[in-house]
């Protein structure tokens, strides 16, 4: 965990005992209840000044009751120890002003089509979103929109969906922690939804809503 360029397992995010904070999809992420706005504000300021001591900068949104911060290391598509340590700086900072952390509910969207042509629909949703077309999906590196990935129907864009009775080309992959799956899955089936498939679990679930359209609750536990 001492080189900054190299990419931590999950196993390692956990051991760091960051408490604040929770891998969601490929990055580290926190919510930290402000109560205020000028609270919040003020912690914003205060993860700048650390981000550019640190020379390591992550994203920050500011509303009015909270700031919600993720953290990872673009040069390497994934999560260093250059994150750990600014998480940690940030965790203090927000301690400082009495902001409270809450894990609850952290999450990530990826909107996911199954298609066999990724290269060829990989421009069109680039231009429509305002976003960069790369393999295997479309990324807005502004954060505007979420990532679309393309799934190809033999598997090859990640597992595919167990068979269905009717055409769906569009679902969501919900990233969420990985000890916040099962109470995501329960408030999904307490909304009315089904469990179509608990067969990669804890990786992820399949749902789906009364009308039959399928989604994934996903987390990065089992992904090597």
């Amino acid at each position: 965990m001492s080189d900054p360029k190299a990419r931590l397992r999950h196993d390692d995010i956990l051991a760091a005992g960051l408490d604040d904070w929770r891998k969601v999809l490929n990055r580290l992420k926190a919510r930290f209840r402000t109560g205020d706005f000028a609270t919040g504000l003020t912690l914003v300021d205060r993860i700048g000044a650390a981000a550019e001591e640190a020379g390591h900068h992550p994203d920050v949104t500011l509303t009015y009751p909270e700031v919600v911060v993720t953290l990872s290391s673009h040069d390497v598509g994934g999560i260093t120890s250059r994150d750990l340590d600014l998480a940690r700086r940030i965790s203090e900072l927000a301690a400082e002003l009495g902001a409270v952390a809450d894990v609850s509910g952290l999450t990530e969207i990826e909107p996911a089509l199954d298609t066999a042509s990724a290269e060829r629909l990989g421009d069109f949703y680039a231009a429509l979103l305002g976003a960069q077309a790369g393999p295997g999906g479309v990324v807005d590196p502004s954060g505007q929109v979420p990532g679309v990935w393309f799934q190809t129907p033999d598997g090859d864009g990640g597992a595919p969906l167990p068979e269905r009775d009717h055409e769906q080309r569009w679902h969501l992959d919900v990233w969420v922690p990985h000890d916040e799956a099962e109470r995501r899955l329960q408030a999904v089936l307490d909304a009315g939804g089904r469990l179509v498939s608990d067969a990669d679990a804890p990786a992820f679930w399949v749902v789906e809503d009364a009308d039959g359209n399928r989604s994934c609750i996903c987390t990065p536990l089992e992904r090597g």
